[in-house]
This record gives structure tokens, C-alpha cells and sequence, in this order.
């Protein structure tokens, strides 16, 4: 596809002011769209659109999706819709509330049907690593990688968050099987950089170790893997899925680098010059215990694959948050139960995690 793709194109990206969103924002209009951002602000901020502004003009409209009126302004005139925005949070999310998930099956389809009221010619969709089957994932003794194929019946994907991803891509193939809808799912696995919130896994991590936490807590055994991947390689990979993929399949967003949390761990607190002990919590949410992502699809068909090491990207990540967070306001912010999105979330949580006792596994921080 030629580097001008996008200059001039009229584009909307639901959830723009998010952490994903913002980036994805920013690289659309350096490469010359013009771009409206939806956004309720609920955990979007405004300034995370700061990048992007001073790349060109970008059009804000504030209001929640759900509402037909407020969908319809966000698709209206766009060639290209981006629909990132979802009640998400992070593992703890996941695992314990399922109303706020079920809600993207309402706001999915809401998305979609303006989309195509507005005669929008693509819809990117932003899915998940969450749509596969759980039981695939459930070994950490053996090598995994997940391909877009091994979503299918017997369906077990995980829990509402992945049903609700899971029924976006089913209604997305329909619509472009029957009503002739351009479209892509892009299934993202374990996103992390600049801008991210401290409810998802790794930035948990870089928050405690900004603040110096001694004890060290650490969700589940250690033993997790995931594929963690850096923002910009999520960008890059969505950009380049909207301008080549246009028959609603789906295509892995996602690195290929298997990093255990407990090996997150060292790294974060070696890169952050810490060191402390690591407490581990197997009674916590620790979802799926080996998620890692098959990109072969997405080399094959966009000549895409990650860029970004794991540890260099954390690095950068682990840089920005120092140069950004004040240390006493994060502290707060993990006193508060910054891990669960919501409140009723977090109280559910506090029945379900007692206090570090003394027969609670303690391991030492090898330098």
C-alpha cells in the first residue's frame, strides 16, 4: 500500500482519547487523515491527544456510544472506522466483573450499525487475545502459539470480555458476508507502553517499582506467560491490517516473545535499579496461563512482525513513567486499588485476597 494512503482520508476512532487509542490517533494523522475522535473520557484523557495535535488538527466528540445519536455523529463522513472504545480494565477486571463487559455486546454492534447507516466503506476492530480458547492456554509446560484458526466450536473464549470480542467479530464477518461491509479484527495481545493505566499487568508491575513497594506482590505463581507487546507495534500492525484486509477475517496483533511474569519482574526491577522481595499471589486473578501470539498470519498478509523487544520496550515504558508520575500520587493510587477498574470491582476483590500471611511463598530478588 502507497505511503499516502491516508492523506486526506476522513477517519473516526471510538475510544481515541484512550491509551491505544491515542497512539493509534497520533500515527493517523502524521500520515495526513483527518481524524475525529469519539470518546466518553471515562478512562481516556484529554491530554493524552497532546502528540497527536501537534501532527495536525484532530476533531473531538465527547459523548457515550451506546447512544445511537452520539454513534451515528462518530461514523458520519468517515471512510474508516476505528472502533477501539470497550469496558475493559485489567486481569482483576476480567476475572471478577462481567457486567461492564457484556455492555460491548450493546456497544459493538451500535458502532457497527452506524457505521453502515453512514455508508463507512472499513471497520477495524479492535479484539482480543481473549477470544481464544481458554483450554488451549492452560499449560505453561508447553510451547504455545495461538493462530487465528483455533477460534471455532467447541467456543471458550475468556469470560464475558471474550465472548463480547468474540460475538464483534461473528456479527463483523456477517455483515460483510451479507450486507457487503469492509472489515478487520485485529486481536491484540497483552498491549503495554506510554500512556497505559496501572490495571493491567505490567504497568502494575513499573508502578510498584516506581514507588519502591518492599514487599514486592506479584499475581499468581510467576509461572504466567503472555507476549507481552509494545503500543507501537500495535499501531503499526492495526494501521496496516485496515489498508490490506478488507473480508472481516481476523489477524494477530501481538508479539511472539514468551516472557513469564516472574521474568517481567526481574526485568522491571532490574531496569528500575530495585531491589526488594517478591511476594507471590496464587489466590489472585491470573486468568489463562500461557497466552502467547502465532503472527505468521500477519507477516504473511502485511508483511508485518513486532519490532519491539521486550526488554527495550519496557525500558522506554519504565522511562516515561519515571519522568511523568509523582511518586506519592501513584502510592495513593495503589492504596485506593488502582488494579480494579471499579470500586464494586475492588470490593469484591478485597473478599477474595486476605493479607500476605507468613506461610505466603516469599522469593529473593537475585541481582
Amino acid at each position: 500500500m502507497s505511503s499516502g494512503y491516508w492523506k486526506g482520508r476522513d477517519v473516526a476512532v471510538t475510544g481515541g482519547a484512550s491509551f491505544i487509542g491515542s497512539h493509534l490517533v497520533s500515527a493517523l494523522v502524521e500520515r495526513g487523515a483527518h481524524v475525529r475522535v469519539a470518546d466518553d473520557f471515562r478512562s481516556g484523557r484529554p491530554e493524552n491527544l497532546d502528540d497527536a495535535r501537534a501532527f495536525g488538527e484532530v476533531e473531538i466528540l465527547r459523548g457515550d456510544l451506546h447512544d445511537p445519536a452520539v454513534a451515528a455523529s462518530a461514523c458520519a463522513g468517515a471512510h474508516t472506522v476505528f472502533h477501539l472504545a470497550a469496558d475493559h480494565g485489567g486481569r482483576g477486571y476480567v476475572d471478577l466483573c462481567q457486567a461492564g463487559p457484556a455492555g460491548n455486546l450493546a456497544l459493538d454492534m451500535g458502532v457497527f450499525r452506524a457505521a453502515m447507516g453512514a455508508g463507512v466503506t472499513k471497520v477495524v476492530f479492535a479484539s482480543s487475545g481473549c477470544v481464544y480458547p481458554t483450554f488451549l492456554q492452560m499449560d505453561v509446560d508447553r510451547s504455545v502459539s495461538l493462530r487465528e484458526e483455533d477460534v471455532g466450536p467447541p467456543y471458550q473464549p475468556d469470560q464475558m470480555y471474550g465472548w463480547a470480542k468474540l460475538s464483534a467479530e461473528l456479527a463483523l464477518q456477517a455483515l460483510t458476508r451479507e450486507l457487503g461491509l469492509q472489515a478487520v479484527s485485529c486481536r491484540y495481545f497483552s498491549v503495554y507502553g506510554p500512556r497505559a493505566l496501572e490495571d493491567h499487568a505490567l504497568m502494575a508491575m513499573i508502578a510498584r517499582a516506581f514507588v519502591g513497594a518492599d514487599p514486592f506482590e506479584v499475581w499468581g505463581d510467576g509461572t504466567q506467560i503472555r507476549s507481552w507487546t509494545y503500543v507501537d507495534d500495535i499501531v503499526e500492525g492495526t494501521i496496516l491490517a485496515a489498508e490490506l484486509i478488507s473480508d472481516a477475517s481476523a489477524v494477530n496483533i501481538g508479539s511472539t516473545e514468551a516472557v513469564t511474569v516472574r521474568e517481567a519482574v526481574m526485568t522491571t526491577l532490574a531496569i528500575s535499579g530495585r531491589r526488594t522481595e517478591i511476594v507471590l499471589r496464587p489466590d489472585m486473578p491470573v486468568g489463562p496461563r500461557n497466552r502467547v501470539a502465532d503472527c505468521e498470519r500477519a507477516r504473511r498478509l502485511l508483511g508485518w512482525t513486532p519490532r519491539t523487544p521486550f526488554a527495550e520496550g519496557l525500558r522506554r515504558t519504565i522511562a516515561w513513567y519515571f519522568a511523568t508520575h509523582d511518586r506519592e500520587q501513584v502510592r495513593r493510587l495503589l492504596d485506593a486499588g488502582a488494579l480494579f477498574k471499579f470500586a464494586a470491582t475492588r470490593d469484591r476483590a478485597s473478599k477474595a485476597r486476605p493479607a500476605a500471611r507468613p506461610g505466603s511463598r516469599v522469593t529473593p530478588l537475585v541481582p
